[in-house]
């Protein structure tokens, strides 16, 4: 009499439902892609495409050396540059602070009807771009550094806003409970409780803001809100691509100073 042996399973790393099921996932992937690049090129004019090379080397050898002596019509707009992104910045700061108190979830005083809204107005912010702001503001105001400063506050409240409610959300309870304890009224709570732990938070954002804001405004002139941007359209306008290449050599040396400045002062506050 024989004894039949048990079979042993076999394990499989994945049955072959599941790895025709991965192989249609990247077929469909691969198909979506060639669509979308059809989409996205169907109006390409292949000639300048191929002629590319050659333009950017035309490009390059009129736009260097420099024009240096073109500097000394920069440094009013790089003034009014700087202007924009500091006082739109305290202006982001000034409306994104009620908002955030209003969005956190331990600090509103309504969770149904104001919260809602302050999130909504935080979102609507963080959506629109600065360059939209600063184009729908000039069409409003009129050119000029007032439309940037504007343009620069409404763009930096989603983003002060939604990183400092988050802040206040995430604060020590215990603190808040010691705070309490003592009888403290609301205000007291708010003042002695969760403000001196999101104060340095509050710095690092503001200043954090501060110099991406230097960034996005040094290219607002160019729907007409003011600054240096203003004459780097001026100098695309008539082909003067030395003065171009000046202009970003002193954007690109703003934004470093303003980016080791930014580093500085964090480290010095967190």
């Amino acid at each position: 009499m024989s004894m039949a042996t048990p079979q042993t399973a076999v394990w499989h790393h994945r049955t072959p439902k599941t790895r025709l099921a991965m192989w249609a996932g990247w077929l469909a992937c691969v198909a979506l892609f060639v669509w979308c690049w059809e989409m996205m090129t169907e109006r390409t004019i292949w000639a300048f495409v191929y002629d590319a090379p050659v333009a950017a080397n035309d490009l390059l050898g009129r736009a260097f050396p420099p024009k240096w002596d073109y500097i000394e019509r920069l440094l009013w707009p790089l003034w009014d540059t700087m202007n924009i992104a500091t006082l739109g910045t305290l202006l982001g700061i000034v409306l994104a602070v009620p908002l955030a108190f209003l969005a956190a979830s331990n600090t509103t005083p309504s969770r149904h009807i104001l919260r809602p809204a302050a999130l909504f107005l935080i979102v609507a912010s963080r959506s629109i771009n600065s360059l939209i702001w600063a184009l729908l503001l000039v069409s409003i105001l009129g050119p000029g550094i007032l439309a940037g400063i504007i343009a620069i506050g409404l763009r930096s409240v989603g983003f002060i806003g939604k990183l400092l409610y988050e802040a206040i959300e995430e604060t020590d309870i215990r603190q808040i409970e010691a705070v309490t304890a003592t009888g403290a009224s609301q205000a007291q709570i708010l003042n002695y409780g969760i403000v001196p732990q999101v104060l340095p938070t509050f710095f690092g954002i503001s200043v954090f803001r501060w110099d991406i804001n230097i960034r996005e405004s040094a290219i607002l002139g160019l729907v007409g809100a003011g600054g240096i941007g203003l004459q780097l359209q001026a100098s695309m306008s008539v082909l003067a691509w030395n003065q171009v290449s000046l202009i970003l050599l002193v954007i690109l040396g703003t934004v470093v100073v303003s980016e080791w400045v930014s580093a500085k002062v964090r480290h010095a506050i967190i």
